[in-house]
């Protein structure tokens, strides 16, 4: 069983917090670390994929969670919706912390129907499938020692690093059940969660009776994964309504299977006029989605590009995600297309940068978008990162460095 970076930060918001919500996408192990917590406090435990238990929640939800003098975890809690209403006036009755830790395979926030009750309610914590440092057992620091007022120091006093089996990381993806499988294994494992997912999960939380384009919507998000989000042009792709295409997009954001990384500015209000780009939630899932493998990649380098940024910046992601009010993740992007894969910003508005490369070698060519976003940051730029596929460490002018990509899961 892996060390889940996120299970201090619930073990600590029980302790002052009425209701803590664990959500993520299915098969991330939300149930796997909740009952794990749970044993240690002495938990009841219910889960609504049970038809006889979610029952018992629809018949009365209030006598449903009120039958419990201790924590009680529920399990999968956007199934009962009618939960959030009874959860409110039990918490407004009694705010005792540590009554109620939920988890929900939807984003309920996205889900206008659930979240007006939980406003003001509720801590939140999305667990995304494992990061590479979760499998290697290291702690979530990277961030952290990145963001160290003496860098040099940081990155000169260790051993080199070798990323000896990037592509096999890239196609295997995070998802618990899929990493212990054979390659043949694992896309049938892939196949039959996108299935379910986008049927009955889908059905679960909407309304849309006509779900027929959805896999193929998929697969094409998985194509433009890291470009930016064109409704426009994917609705014209797949010969469907734009509207329609923005309800699927909806769903698949309520999933958590895709997401949006929004674009990086001084101008904290233009953060959200400026293009996003597009997000899918796992390398594993765009991999088997395009039927690439690691042979596939190995013998069509050209082809790695846009899947490898996709890996590079769910790893940072899922460190930030360990300190989420310290960090914002983000891309950068000119009027002149100058562009920095991943902008990681401290609560204090230090910047990181990071352009992500395949090759081994890197030159300074490789840096113009770094020193566009050095420029336009200003005295926030803290540091510029090139992760290329080299084993060392190479600096190349004042705060701008080359790193090996497997310091992301290594020790530095």
């Amino acid at each position: 069983m892996y060390k889940r970076w996120i299970e201090s930060n619930i073990r600590e918001a029980l302790l002052d917090t009425p209701v803590v919500l664990l959500h993520g996408a299915r098969q991330t192990g939300k149930s796997t670390l909740a009952q794990q917590i749970g044993r240690d406090l002495g938990a009841a435990h219910r889960t609504l994929d049970d038809e006889t238990t979610r029952a018992a929640a629809l018949s009365d939800p209030y006598s449903f969670l009120a039958d419990s003098d201790g924590l009680l975890i529920v399990d999968e809690v956007q199934r009962v919706p009618e939960l959030f209403i009874a959860i409110k006036r039990l918490v407004d009755e009694n705010r005792r912390p540590g009554r109620y830790l939920l988890t929900g395979s939807a984003n309920v926030f996205l889900l206008p129907r659930l979240n007006e009750s939980l406003a003001g309610r509720l801590e939140v914590t999305q667990l995304h499938p494992l990061a590479q440092g979760e499998l290697e057992g290291i702690a979530p620091d990277l961030l952290g020692r990145l963001f160290s007022p003496d860098l040099a120091q940081v990155l000169t006093n260790h051993a080199p690093l070798a990323a000896t089996d990037l592509l096999e990381r890239i196609v295997a993806g995070g998802f618990p059940e899929s990493l212990v499988r054979s390659e043949r294994r694992r896309q049938a494992w892939f196949d039959a969660y996108t299935a379910a997912l986008l049927t009955s999960d889908v059905r679960d939380i909407s309304q849309i009776e006509d779900l027929s384009a959805l896999p193929r919507l998929l697969t094409l998000l998985s194509s433009r994964v890291m470009s930016l989000v064109n409704h426009a042009d994917l609705s014209r792709t797949l010969d469907i309504p734009q509207t329609t295409l923005k309800r699927y997009f909806a769903l698949l954001e309520a999933m958590f299977m895709v997401s949006l990384l929004p674009a990086w500015t001084r101008n904290v209000g233009r953060r959200l006029i400026k293009a996003p780009k597009l997000l899918l939630l796992d390398t594993g899932i765009t991999a088997s989605r395009l039927g690439w493998t690691g042979a596939y990649l190995a013998q069509n380098r050209g082809s790695i590009g846009f899947i490898l940024e996709q890996f590079v910046t769910l790893e940072l992601l899922r460190l930030a995600a360990t300190n989420p009010s310290n960090y914002g993740v983000y891309h950068y992007r000119t009027a002149s297309n100058q562009e920095v894969d991943v902008v990681v910003e401290s609560r204090l508005g230090r910047v990181l940068g990071f352009e992500v490369k395949a090759s081994l070698s890197v030159s300074g060519s490789d840096f113009n978008g770094l020193k566009a976003l050095q420029e336009d940051a200003g005295q926030q730029f803290h540091a510029g990162f090139v992760i290329y596929s080299g084993a060392d460490f190479v600096r190349f002018g004042e705060r701008l460095w080359a790193i090996p990509i497997a310091a992301l899961w290594s020790t530095i």
